[in-house]
């Protein structure tokens, strides 16, 4: 039986659509996640080197296995383009049998 406490979901937030299909591709590339969900047009709210910013920003939620995290977090770290990038991981609690195989299947 898989486990939903092996897996994890991760989010990224990205300046724009290009650079967040770019991350997506080469994470899936190297099986690094099993999905990657994009929500485009967010509105990011933040304190920024003293001051309060915002910027419209894309959403990237990952699946993956929690092994792959450290591999995951040092590509996202090397790729993306911002100084300080968004990278939270969130552990899962259930996920349906199915679904937890294929996520497991997915990733290598």
């Amino acid at each position: 039986m898989t486990k939903a406490t092996k897996f994890s979901l991760v989010l990224v937030t990205a300046p724009n659509l290009k650079t967040a299909r770019h991350l997506a591709k080469i994470a899936l590339a190297v099986r690094l996640v099993a999905c990657a969900n994009i929500i485009p047009k967010i509105e990011s709210h933040y304190w920024w080197q003293g001051k309060i910013e915002f910027s419209a920003e894309v959403l990237i939620v990952f699946k993956t296995a929690k092994t792959h995290l450290p591999k995951l977090e040092k590509m996202i770290l090397s790729k993306h383009p911002y100084d300080t990038p968004e990278f939270v991981a969130l552990p899962l609690a259930h996920g349906s049998k199915r679904y937890l195989q294929w996520l497991a299947a997915s990733v290598r």
